[in-house]
Protein backbone atom coordinates (compact mmCIF):
# COMPACT_ATOMS: atom_id res chain seq x y z
CA UNK A 1 0.00 0.00 0.00
CA UNK A 2 1.55 3.27 -0.84
CA UNK A 3 1.54 6.56 1.05
CA UNK A 4 -0.74 8.11 -1.25
CA UNK A 5 -3.43 5.27 -0.38
CA UNK A 6 -3.34 6.22 3.38
CA UNK A 7 -6.05 8.57 4.73
CA UNK A 8 -5.09 10.48 7.78
CA UNK A 9 -8.04 11.76 9.79
CA UNK A 10 -8.36 13.66 13.31
CA UNK A 11 -10.67 11.95 15.78
CA UNK A 12 -13.39 14.87 15.17
CA UNK A 13 -13.58 13.47 11.46
CA UNK A 14 -13.54 9.61 12.19
CA UNK A 15 -16.22 9.96 14.22
CA UNK A 16 -18.19 11.93 11.81
CA UNK A 17 -17.61 9.28 9.32
CA UNK A 18 -18.85 6.53 11.50
CA UNK A 19 -21.94 8.04 12.12
CA UNK A 20 -22.55 8.92 7.95
CA UNK A 21 -22.20 4.88 7.76
CA UNK A 22 -24.59 4.25 10.15
CA UNK A 23 -26.80 7.13 8.19
CA UNK A 24 -25.99 4.69 4.52
CA UNK A 25 -26.61 1.71 6.25
CA UNK A 26 -29.77 2.35 7.87
CA UNK A 27 -29.34 2.10 11.32
CA UNK A 28 -30.26 6.10 11.95
CA UNK A 29 -31.68 8.94 10.16
CA UNK A 30 -29.95 11.61 8.80
CA UNK A 31 -32.42 14.04 11.20
CA UNK A 32 -30.44 11.79 14.19
CA UNK A 33 -27.09 12.09 12.76
CA UNK A 34 -27.28 16.29 12.22
CA UNK A 35 -28.13 16.52 15.94
CA UNK A 36 -25.00 13.75 16.97
CA UNK A 37 -22.91 16.28 14.73
CA UNK A 38 -24.04 19.02 15.93
CA UNK A 39 -24.96 19.79 11.73
CA UNK A 40 -27.63 21.32 10.36
CA UNK A 41 -30.21 18.49 7.87
CA UNK A 42 -28.31 20.28 4.96
CA UNK A 43 -24.72 20.06 5.62
CA UNK A 44 -25.55 16.21 6.52
CA UNK A 45 -27.53 15.58 2.90
CA UNK A 46 -24.39 17.33 1.29
CA UNK A 47 -21.99 15.04 3.26
CA UNK A 48 -23.58 12.19 2.97
CA UNK A 49 -24.00 12.59 -1.14
CA UNK A 50 -20.35 13.35 -0.56
CA UNK A 51 -19.20 10.09 1.01
CA UNK A 52 -21.49 8.03 -1.93
CA UNK A 53 -19.54 9.50 -4.49
CA UNK A 54 -15.91 10.11 -2.98
CA UNK A 55 -15.67 7.20 -0.59
CA UNK A 56 -14.28 7.61 3.38
CA UNK A 57 -12.38 10.98 1.57
CA UNK A 58 -15.35 13.18 1.59
CA UNK A 59 -15.38 14.04 5.06
CA UNK A 60 -12.00 15.44 4.57
CA UNK A 61 -11.87 18.90 4.29
CA UNK A 62 -10.97 19.97 0.92
CA UNK A 63 -8.21 22.52 1.94
CA UNK A 64 -6.05 20.03 3.49
CA UNK A 65 -2.65 20.33 2.59
CA UNK A 66 -3.01 23.50 0.76
CA UNK A 67 -2.07 27.03 1.91
CA UNK A 68 -4.23 29.65 3.23
CA UNK A 69 -5.59 32.29 0.85
CA UNK A 70 -4.95 34.57 3.49
CA UNK A 71 -1.10 33.34 3.99
CA UNK A 72 1.26 36.23 3.74
CA UNK A 73 4.00 35.72 1.30
CA UNK A 74 7.47 34.81 2.68
CA UNK A 75 9.44 37.41 0.78
CA UNK A 76 7.10 39.95 2.45
CA UNK A 77 7.83 37.73 5.68
CA UNK A 78 11.09 38.53 5.05
CA UNK A 79 10.90 42.01 3.97
CA UNK A 80 9.60 42.71 7.93
CA UNK A 81 12.27 40.85 9.73
CA UNK A 82 15.31 42.67 7.98
CA UNK A 83 13.24 45.96 8.35
CA UNK A 84 13.13 45.20 12.42
CA UNK A 85 16.64 43.90 12.25
CA UNK A 86 17.53 47.64 10.62
CA UNK A 87 15.36 49.89 12.32
CA UNK A 88 13.10 48.34 15.02
CA UNK A 89 15.48 45.91 16.84
CA UNK A 90 14.35 45.94 20.30
CA UNK A 91 10.42 46.85 19.95
CA UNK A 92 7.78 44.89 21.18
CA UNK A 93 5.67 43.41 18.76
CA UNK A 94 2.49 45.50 18.97
CA UNK A 95 4.56 48.81 18.66
CA UNK A 96 6.30 46.96 15.50
CA UNK A 97 3.01 46.50 14.27
CA UNK A 98 1.96 50.14 14.75
CA UNK A 99 4.73 51.11 13.23
CA UNK A 100 4.81 48.89 9.83
CA UNK A 101 1.09 50.12 9.95
CA UNK A 102 2.43 54.09 9.63
CA UNK A 103 4.93 52.26 6.81
CA UNK A 104 1.96 50.81 4.84
CA UNK A 105 2.32 47.12 6.16
CA UNK A 106 -1.09 45.66 8.14
CA UNK A 107 0.46 42.65 9.82
CA UNK A 108 -1.31 41.54 13.05
CA UNK A 109 0.99 41.80 16.16
CA UNK A 110 0.59 38.05 16.85
CA UNK A 111 1.76 37.13 13.41
CA UNK A 112 4.78 39.56 14.17
CA UNK A 113 5.14 37.95 17.64
CA UNK A 114 5.38 34.49 16.10
CA UNK A 115 7.55 35.82 13.17
CA UNK A 116 10.18 37.21 15.01
CA UNK A 117 9.78 34.14 17.87
CA UNK A 118 10.58 31.59 15.15
CA UNK A 119 13.41 33.77 14.21
CA UNK A 120 15.06 34.17 17.45
CA UNK A 121 14.39 38.01 17.61
CA UNK A 122 12.31 38.15 20.61
CA UNK A 123 11.73 36.58 23.41
CA UNK A 124 8.93 35.96 26.13
CA UNK A 125 8.80 37.77 28.84
CA UNK A 126 7.17 36.46 32.09
CA UNK A 127 6.92 39.18 34.40
CA UNK A 128 6.29 37.72 38.30
CA UNK A 129 3.16 38.81 39.91
CA UNK A 130 3.39 40.39 43.20
CA UNK A 131 0.10 40.10 45.50
CA UNK A 132 -1.29 43.76 45.98
CA UNK A 133 -4.62 45.10 46.87
CA UNK A 134 -7.32 46.30 44.29
CA UNK A 135 -7.68 50.41 44.39
CA UNK A 136 -11.18 51.48 42.52
CA UNK A 137 -10.11 53.87 40.15
CA UNK A 138 -11.22 57.88 41.26
CA UNK A 139 -14.86 58.67 39.31
CA UNK A 140 -14.05 62.02 37.48
CA UNK A 141 -11.08 63.24 35.79
CA UNK A 142 -9.45 65.81 37.89
CA UNK A 143 -9.99 64.13 41.03
CA UNK A 144 -6.66 62.97 41.79
CA UNK A 145 -3.49 62.75 39.34
CA UNK A 146 -0.82 61.08 40.49
CA UNK A 147 3.05 62.73 40.06
CA UNK A 148 6.31 61.12 39.50
CA UNK A 149 9.77 61.40 37.79
CA UNK A 150 11.69 59.03 36.07
CA UNK A 151 15.33 59.01 34.51
CA UNK A 152 17.56 58.01 31.57
CA UNK A 153 15.78 58.35 28.64
CA UNK A 154 17.93 59.34 25.76
CA UNK A 155 20.07 55.92 26.00
CA UNK A 156 24.15 57.44 24.99
CA UNK A 157 22.81 60.27 22.56
CA UNK A 158 22.33 62.97 25.17
CA UNK A 159 22.40 64.19 28.68
CA UNK A 160 20.27 61.75 31.49
CA UNK A 161 17.34 64.20 31.48
CA UNK A 162 14.30 63.56 33.84
CA UNK A 163 10.39 63.11 33.01
CA UNK A 164 8.51 64.63 35.21
CA UNK A 165 5.42 62.80 34.87
CA UNK A 166 1.63 63.06 35.84
CA UNK A 167 -1.39 60.24 34.94
CA UNK A 168 -4.87 61.22 35.72
CA UNK A 169 -6.16 58.21 38.22
CA UNK A 170 -9.77 58.21 36.33
CA UNK A 171 -8.97 58.36 32.54
CA UNK A 172 -5.24 57.35 32.50
CA UNK A 173 -4.98 60.69 30.70
CA UNK A 174 -1.23 61.26 30.85
CA UNK A 175 0.94 64.68 30.37
CA UNK A 176 4.74 65.04 30.95
CA UNK A 177 7.82 67.55 30.18
CA UNK A 178 11.69 66.62 30.45
CA UNK A 179 14.25 68.41 33.07
CA UNK A 180 17.14 68.17 33.86
CA UNK A 181 16.46 67.19 37.53
CA UNK A 182 13.51 66.37 39.59
CA UNK A 183 13.57 69.09 42.41
CA UNK A 184 11.43 71.57 43.72
CA UNK A 185 11.29 74.22 40.85
CA UNK A 186 10.96 71.25 37.96
CA UNK A 187 8.41 69.98 39.61
CA UNK A 188 6.26 73.68 40.32
CA UNK A 189 7.22 74.22 36.43
CA UNK A 190 5.46 71.08 35.22
CA UNK A 191 2.73 71.49 37.83
CA UNK A 192 1.84 75.12 36.31
CA UNK A 193 1.99 73.50 32.63
CA UNK A 194 -0.83 71.09 33.63
CA UNK A 195 -3.11 73.38 35.47
CA UNK A 196 -2.57 75.93 32.22
CA UNK A 197 -3.57 72.83 30.30
CA UNK A 198 -6.13 71.04 32.58
CA UNK A 199 -7.02 73.05 35.39
CA UNK A 200 -6.45 72.50 38.89
CA UNK A 201 -6.85 69.05 39.87
CA UNK A 202 -8.59 68.43 43.14
CA UNK A 203 -5.65 66.06 45.14
CA UNK A 204 -2.36 65.12 43.51
CA UNK A 205 -0.57 61.88 44.44
CA UNK A 206 3.05 61.82 45.01
CA UNK A 207 5.78 60.06 46.84
CA UNK A 208 7.61 60.95 50.21
CA UNK A 209 10.81 62.38 47.82
CA UNK A 210 12.46 65.32 49.76
CA UNK A 211 10.76 67.39 47.09
CA UNK A 212 7.32 66.56 47.80
CA UNK A 213 7.46 65.95 51.32
CA UNK A 214 9.58 67.65 54.01
CA UNK A 215 12.07 65.98 56.18
CA UNK A 216 12.55 68.86 59.04
CA UNK A 217 11.80 67.06 62.26
CA UNK A 218 8.47 68.24 64.29
CA UNK A 219 7.56 67.05 68.18
CA UNK A 220 3.90 65.90 68.03
CA UNK A 221 3.83 65.42 71.52
CA UNK A 222 4.15 69.90 71.36
CA UNK A 223 0.96 69.86 68.70
CA UNK A 224 3.39 71.29 66.57
CA UNK A 225 2.58 71.61 63.13
CA UNK A 226 4.01 69.64 60.46
CA UNK A 227 6.67 71.53 58.67
CA UNK A 228 5.33 71.40 54.53
CA UNK A 229 8.00 71.24 51.52
CA UNK A 230 7.95 74.57 49.27
CA UNK A 231 5.94 72.58 46.69
CA UNK A 232 3.11 71.46 49.39
CA UNK A 233 3.41 74.70 50.79
CA UNK A 234 2.30 75.84 47.04
CA UNK A 235 -0.41 73.19 46.32
CA UNK A 236 -2.00 74.26 50.19
CA UNK A 237 -2.30 77.66 48.53
CA UNK A 238 -3.79 76.58 45.43
CA UNK A 239 -6.38 74.42 47.16
CA UNK A 240 -5.30 71.15 46.29
CA UNK A 241 -4.79 68.37 48.62
CA UNK A 242 -1.41 66.50 48.56
CA UNK A 243 -1.55 62.62 48.92
CA UNK A 244 1.66 60.27 50.34
CA UNK A 245 2.29 57.22 49.07
CA UNK A 246 4.31 55.06 51.15
CA UNK A 247 5.42 52.33 48.64
CA UNK A 248 5.99 52.10 44.80
CA UNK A 249 3.48 49.79 44.62
CA UNK A 250 1.08 52.15 46.43
CA UNK A 251 1.20 54.48 43.24
CA UNK A 252 1.62 52.02 41.03
CA UNK A 253 -0.46 53.53 37.72
CA UNK A 254 1.95 56.09 37.40
CA UNK A 255 5.03 53.32 37.86
CA UNK A 256 3.22 50.89 35.19
CA UNK A 257 3.02 54.09 33.06
CA UNK A 258 6.87 54.79 33.07
CA UNK A 259 7.61 50.93 32.40
CA UNK A 260 5.21 51.58 29.15
CA UNK A 261 7.00 54.68 28.22
CA UNK A 262 10.18 53.15 29.17
CA UNK A 263 9.46 50.68 26.32
CA UNK A 264 7.61 52.97 23.65
CA UNK A 265 8.69 56.60 24.51
CA UNK A 266 12.71 55.93 24.20
CA UNK A 267 12.41 54.33 21.29
CA UNK A 268 10.05 56.52 19.43
CA UNK A 269 12.83 59.19 20.13
CA UNK A 270 15.57 56.64 19.34
CA UNK A 271 13.87 56.88 15.66
CA UNK A 272 13.71 60.69 15.44
CA UNK A 273 17.40 60.92 16.65
CA UNK A 274 16.19 63.21 19.82
CA UNK A 275 19.46 64.17 21.17
CA UNK A 276 18.91 67.22 23.53
CA UNK A 277 15.77 68.05 26.07
CA UNK A 278 14.28 70.74 24.08
CA UNK A 279 13.74 68.43 20.81
CA UNK A 280 12.68 65.90 23.51
CA UNK A 281 9.89 68.40 24.63
CA UNK A 282 9.08 69.42 21.04
CA UNK A 283 8.39 65.94 20.36
CA UNK A 284 6.10 65.10 23.65
CA UNK A 285 3.58 68.46 21.82
CA UNK A 286 3.23 65.62 19.51
CA UNK A 287 2.81 62.83 21.16
CA UNK A 288 0.76 63.10 24.06
CA UNK A 289 -2.42 63.27 21.65
CA UNK A 290 -1.62 60.10 19.82
CA UNK A 291 -0.47 58.49 23.13
CA UNK A 292 -3.62 59.37 25.30
CA UNK A 293 -6.18 58.41 22.21
CA UNK A 294 -4.51 55.21 22.05
CA UNK A 295 -5.04 54.60 25.81
CA UNK A 296 -7.15 56.84 27.62
CA UNK A 297 -10.20 55.41 29.04
CA UNK A 298 -13.61 56.55 30.06
CA UNK A 299 -13.84 57.87 33.60
CA UNK A 300 -17.37 56.08 36.08
CA UNK A 301 -18.35 59.57 35.53
CA UNK A 302 -18.51 62.35 32.61
CA UNK A 303 -17.65 65.04 34.63
CA UNK A 304 -14.14 67.12 34.99
CA UNK A 305 -13.90 68.04 38.06
CA UNK A 306 -10.38 70.44 37.15
CA UNK A 307 -10.89 73.85 38.12
CA UNK A 308 -10.14 76.96 35.38
CA UNK A 309 -8.16 79.62 36.35
CA UNK A 310 -9.12 82.70 34.73
CA UNK A 311 -6.65 85.93 35.32
CA UNK A 312 -4.85 83.83 38.38
CA UNK A 313 -0.77 84.84 38.44
CA UNK A 314 0.65 81.02 39.15
CA UNK A 315 4.25 81.97 39.56
CA UNK A 316 3.14 83.83 42.74
CA UNK A 317 2.08 80.27 44.24
CA UNK A 318 4.19 77.87 42.30
CA UNK A 319 8.22 79.39 43.40
CA UNK A 320 10.18 79.22 46.38
CA UNK A 321 9.53 81.40 49.19
CA UNK A 322 11.78 82.14 51.83
CA UNK A 323 11.31 85.15 54.72
CA UNK A 324 14.02 87.29 55.33
CA UNK A 325 14.71 90.16 57.61
CA UNK A 326 15.26 93.71 56.44
CA UNK A 327 18.65 95.30 58.40
CA UNK A 328 18.50 98.94 59.35
CA UNK A 329 19.83 100.08 56.40
CA UNK A 330 17.03 98.66 54.26
CA UNK A 331 19.06 95.40 53.01
CA UNK A 332 18.39 91.78 52.86
CA UNK A 333 21.06 89.12 52.27
CA UNK A 334 19.93 85.94 50.38
CA UNK A 335 21.78 83.30 48.88
CA UNK A 336 24.71 85.17 49.17
CA UNK A 337 23.76 88.03 47.31
CA UNK A 338 22.82 91.59 48.76
CA UNK A 339 19.81 93.57 47.98
CA UNK A 340 18.64 97.12 48.66
CA UNK A 341 15.18 97.60 49.43
CA UNK A 342 14.64 101.20 47.36
CA UNK A 343 10.89 101.06 48.38
CA UNK A 344 9.74 102.22 52.15
CA UNK A 345 7.96 99.26 53.87
CA UNK A 346 6.51 99.02 57.75
CA UNK A 347 7.33 95.70 57.84
CA UNK A 348 10.46 94.16 59.52
CA UNK A 349 10.39 91.03 57.19
CA UNK A 350 9.71 90.26 53.70
CA UNK A 351 9.23 87.19 51.29
CA UNK A 352 11.99 86.67 48.38
CA UNK A 353 10.19 84.41 45.56
CA UNK A 354 12.39 82.71 43.17
CA UNK A 355 10.52 81.49 40.56
CA UNK A 356 10.60 78.85 37.40
CA UNK A 357 11.90 81.02 35.18
CA UNK A 358 15.09 82.52 37.24
CA UNK A 359 13.78 86.02 38.35
CA UNK A 360 13.77 86.82 41.63
CA UNK A 361 10.48 88.69 43.27
CA UNK A 362 10.46 90.76 47.27
CA UNK A 363 7.41 90.66 48.59
CA UNK A 364 5.81 92.94 51.82
CA UNK A 365 2.47 92.71 52.61
CA UNK A 366 1.47 91.26 49.47
CA UNK A 367 2.95 93.90 47.44
CA UNK A 368 6.02 93.36 45.41
CA UNK A 369 9.06 95.75 46.10
CA UNK A 370 11.38 97.84 44.25
CA UNK A 371 14.64 96.29 44.93
CA UNK A 372 18.57 96.74 43.50
CA UNK A 373 21.24 94.04 43.62
CA UNK A 374 24.28 95.64 45.62
CA UNK A 375 27.35 94.49 43.37
CA UNK A 376 30.22 96.29 44.19
CA UNK A 377 30.61 96.35 47.95
CA UNK A 378 34.01 95.87 49.08
CA UNK A 379 35.09 92.17 50.64
CA UNK A 380 35.97 91.52 54.08
CA UNK A 381 39.82 91.23 53.34
CA UNK A 382 40.21 94.82 51.64
CA UNK A 383 38.68 96.24 54.56
CA UNK A 384 40.78 94.96 56.96
CA UNK A 385 43.85 96.09 54.94
CA UNK A 386 42.78 99.02 54.36
CA UNK A 387 41.99 99.30 58.69
CA UNK A 388 45.65 98.46 59.13
CA UNK A 389 47.49 100.47 57.05
CA UNK A 390 45.60 103.98 58.75
CA UNK A 391 46.67 102.54 61.62
CA UNK A 392 50.46 102.63 60.49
Amino acid sequence: MSEQDVLRMSRREIKRLKIIHDVLDGRIKQVEAAVLLNLSDRQIRRIVAVVESEGEKGVIHKSRGRSSNRKIKESIKQKVLRLYQKKYEGFGAVLFSEKLEMDGIDIRDETLRKWLLEAGLWQRQRRRRSHRQWRRRRECFGEMIQMDGSHRWLEDRGPELVLMGYIDDATGNVFARFYDYEGTLPAMDSFKRYVSHYGLPMSVYVDRHTTYKSTKKFCEELEEERPLSQFERALKELGVEVIHAYSPQAKGRIERLFGVLQDRLVKEMRLEGIKTKDEANVFLEKYWPRFNKRFRVCAANSTDVHVRLNGCNLDRYLCIKTERTLAKDNTISHNGKLYQIQAHTKSKTVIVEERCDGSVHIVSNSHTLKFLEITDRPSKSSFILGQHSTCV
